[in-house]
């Protein structure tokens, strides 16, 4: 059974799912530096003792994988002095500002007509598969930032969960992370203090049921089909990580070392 090092990490009053993947151990036993890549929802609802915090991690870049509909919903990230922000907008399972009217409003026959029946838990397969596949350009670009310069780095998209999961999944497999630890760093996201918060809504009688909530689950919960739905992806289209990385996302081989060399101890 694969060891995680505790973390001590703080319980930050406006952004979500924060977390420091630092322990996590490699296939030939070494482990993630402590303090140099971070994972979190956005930054938007930062308070100023947020802002405080995250500017004591000393940080280089941030990379916000939210869209333009996200941004327009949630908020620009606060600033911090010094750090670079580097926008790369990925797919959202949950794409579109009409479809989060749908989810504030309630809208029961909507909800059921594009959730129910295992269509939500589908909807986030797909999605999770055609980011590994049509987001390679984004993929490479962070992990040569990271190779160069970028750390420490922060990763984050609306919830912390997706996209911001998939790109920290990326990051730790170049890195030679062993699978089981990846798939447990992701489903922390799972946390009840990390679950992304939706602002609904009161003006639909629905919006608030067992059975809405129910049908939302799928896009809310970190689950390890998803991320599998994913590695699968890389087997099929690629034939295995190595290649993934090599002729999918253009990482030479010095490049790799460098990048293991900025982040594992």
């Amino acid at each position: 059974m694969t060891q995680q090092i505790p973390s001590t990490e703080p319980e930050l009053t406006g952004v979500r799912n924060f977390r420091d993947v630092g322990g996590l151990p490699t296939v030939d036993g070494r482990r993630v530096r402590q303090g140099v890549l971070f994972r979190s929802g956005h930054l938007a609802h930062a308070t100023d003792e947020d802002a405080a915090f995250l500017a004591s991690l000393g940080l280089h870049t941030i990379f916000d994988f939210r869209n333009a509909a996200d941004q327009k919903l949630e908020g620009p990230d606060v600033e911090l002095p010094g750090v670079r922000n580097v926008n790369l907008p990925l797919s959202d399972p949950a794409d579109g500002s009409e479809f989060w009217k749908m989810v504030r409003d309630g809208d029961l026959d909507q909800l059921r007509g594009i959730l129910g029946d295992g269509r939500g838990a589908n909807r986030m397969i797909a999605s999770y598969r055609s980011i590994v596949t049509e987001r390679t350009a984004e993929h490479t670009r962070v992990l040569h930032s990271l190779a160069e310069d970028s750390v420490p780095a922060l990763m984050h998209c609306a919830a912390g969960k997706d996209r911001a999961g998939l790109s920290i999944a990326v990051t730790l497999l170049a890195l030679g992370v062993e699978r089981e630890a990846i798939v447990a760093d992701y489903l922390e996201s799972n946390a009840k203090h990390r679950r992304y918060r939706v602002r609904r809504s009161g003006s639909a009688a629905s919006a608030y049921t067992p059975e809405v909530m129910e049908l939302l689950s799928p896009l809310f919960d970190a689950r390890a089909e998803y991320l599998t739905a994913a590695f699968e992806t890389i087997e099929e289209t690629w034939g295995g990580v190595d290649a993934y990385l090599a002729e999918g996302l253009g990482l030479a081989p010095e490049t790799r070392q460098r990048l293991r060399e900025r982040l594992l101890d």
